[in-house]
């Protein structure tokens, strides 16, 4: 079966043309009309599938971009976009090696047109140089922020038409617009979607190299080498998704193996094979290497003197990686960092150290529940329907390989650590009609909508997002902390309701968890934690991540608080007699 005939619904691959020769039927038989009744609606198909993608597309695109515009920067977007100012202006890579240079050329390229002023020869540390650019040297922090993310809008646009694209392939164009939908809708890609980070860009890497893979077993070459260049820039965008890239070198092995057909010998195919998944790395590799000569062509690197040793395995695996020397520095700081103690907020519980189930608990929480159902049931018919289990390794195998390692991570900060899940599973959930059962095709439909529905009710208030078993958007903080909910994204929002409903109060107390710099805003806020409790009169204001990990005088002073009004989902007012 050639990989057009895999496309195209069952019905019209089970219908193949007459032979030259075969007398055409009579004009008032079943088999005359049928076909032309199907090319006609065929030649109408077209159109509105355009429409309707253009339609899902345009609606996540007017969200991501209308949150983007009203979000003060979150705590890691600065030093994404500091250093891809730097990148740009001074071609050096030593701020944030921990993560590979290209999501942050992707961010770069929109910095390019808010042409932000950055004297050279900046010495301070990443997180300064952040608020050197945007606080600091007469930039307009709203202008600068809104450039860098535009970039991230459009890849993750692009991303999900490699999910439509994806599901298409498998099932059909109603199928792909499913999957779209569940792309589009889903609050944790809007939220990540419109911010200049690097999540978005990495997972929707992954899902490209993987769908490429599935059709390189009709197209062997181009596909192969475009798997290549995908997986690459997964790679050179976040080293998380380095646990996929066994999975994905396999897998092209297999598609190859499966490509070549039964009239090669098993040896010549299993050789061929080898260097089909050889191939695939080498075009990994020389993405990777890339990424770092475009910022510095002549790769200039001294390990930085902080940069922590590595021991055992994880030593070994640094050393033997083929990639430039800052790659595996960075790796040794990300290491560094999984060596650290973090503290863990899940479900009012306040820890220290880290949950093997907190990323499964978070995923529960923040996404809709009509997606979650969708997940495990396109996920149960992949492996239930025949013609589709082929494809169930390439769908189902990298999530789950990388869900797995970033369930072994000491970070319990957000459901961003696992955004590959609901790319991936989009897919999947697609895969539900293809049991070919009136009930689900009515099932999938109806909890498409659900989800539709759910994810437009929290406009604009993406980030914080819990589906509505946990009571939404509001009740979020009293479950998850940080990234899940307070990621420093309503400094603005909370400027702008001090001067409505409190035009009075010059000064406030305030608990900030963020990189904005609150007097940009109008915010003149005081630090509570610093004078006597007795001192603290009028309004408090605390982040919602410092309320979940309040001890000692913060959490003393808010218990003698009244909380009177809430900020975006992420920032609590009180009063204080």
């Amino acid at each position: 079966m050639t990989y057009e005939q895999q496309s195209l619904p069952a019905r019209e691959r089970s219908e193949p043309p007459a032979p030259s020769g075969t007398p055409r039927p009579g004009p008032s038989s079943p088999e005359r009309c049928a076909p032309g009744r199907w090319t006609r609606l065929r030649r109408h198909r077209r159109p509105l599938l355009v429409l309707a993608v253009f339609a899902l597309l345009a609606q996540m695109a007017f969200a991501m971009v209308s949150t983007a515009v009203r979000q003060t920067p979150t705590i890691d977007e600065p030093v994404y976009v500091g250093t891809a100012v730097v990148y740009v202006r001074q071609h050096s890579l030593r701020f944030n090696p921990e993560h590979p240079p290209l999501g942050k050329l992707i961010i770069a390229s929109g910095t390019v047109f808010a042409h932000p002023r950055l004297e050279p020869g900046f010495r301070g540390d990443q997180g300064q140089l952040g608020r050197r650019l945007l606080y600091e040297s007469g930039n307009d922090p709203w202008q600068v922020m809104f450039w860098a993310r535009l970039p991230v809008m459009v890849v993750t646009l692009l991303f999900g038409l490699a999910v439509f694209g994806f599901a298409r392939d498998l099932v059909g164009s109603m199928g792909g617009l499913a999957a779209l939908a569940l792309f589009t809708f889903s609050p944790d890609l809007i939220t990540n979607g419109s911010l200049a980070t690097l999540d978005v860009p990495a997972a929707g890497s992954v899902v490209t190299a993987a769908w490429m893979v599935w059709r390189a077993r009709y197209r062997p070459l181009s596909c192969l080498a475009l798997a290549g260049v995908a997986s690459g820039a997964a790679v050179a965008t976040k080293m998380s998704t380095l646990p996929a890239v066994p999975v994905l070198l396999a897998l092209a092995g297999w598609s190859y193996w499966h490509s070549v057909g039964g009239a090669v010998p098993r040896a010549r195919r299993t050789v061929r094979a080898l260097a089909a998944a050889f191939g695939v790395g080498v075009v990994l590799v020389g993405v990777v290497w890339a990424t770092y000569l475009v910022v510095d062509p002549r790769l200039r690197w001294t390990t930085p003197s902080d940069v922590p040793t590595v021991h055992g395995l994880r030593a070994l695996l640094i050393d033997r990686l083929p990639f430039p020397d800052p790659y595996r520095d960075g790796m040794r700081i990300q290491f560094g960092f999984e060596s650290d103690t973090w503290r863990g907020y899940l479900f009012g519980r306040l820890y220290t150290g880290s949950l093997w189930y907190y990323l499964p608990a978070a995923l529960l929480v923040k996404t809709p529940l009509g997606m979650l159902v969708l997940w495990l049931a396109g996920a149960a018919a992949m492996t239930a329907v025949p013609r589709l289990r082929a494809a169930a390794p390439y769908v189902l195998i990298p999530p789950a390989l990388l869900l797995a390692a970033a369930m072994q991570g000491s970070r319990d900060l957000g459901v961003r650590y696992a955004l590959f899940v609901p790319v991936f599973l989009a897919v999947a959930a697609a895969c539900l009609p293809a049991l070919r059962r009136r009930w689900a095709y009515a099932v999938t439909a109806v909890l498409v909508v659900f989800v539709a529905l759910s994810s437009l009710r929290t406009y604009p208030y993406y980030l914080p997002y819990s589906n509505e078993a946990f009571g939404g958007p509001a009740k979020t903080h009293l479950r998850l902390h940080d990234s899940n909910v307070d990621w420093g994204q309503d400094l603005g929002r909370l400027a702008d309701r001090l001067r409505e409903r409190y035009p009075g109060t010059r000064d406030v107390w305030l608990v900030y968890k963020g990189s904005g710099v609150p007097s940009w805003y109008g915010i003149h806020g005081h630090n509570p934690l610093k004078v006597s409790p007795a001192r603290v009169h009028g309004l408090l204001v605390v982040s919602d991540t410092s309320i979940a990990k309040a001890d000692g005088r913060l959490e003393q002073l808010i218990r003698g608080s009244r909380a009177i009004d809430d900020v975006g989902h992420s920032i609590t007012i009180f009063r204080r007699p």
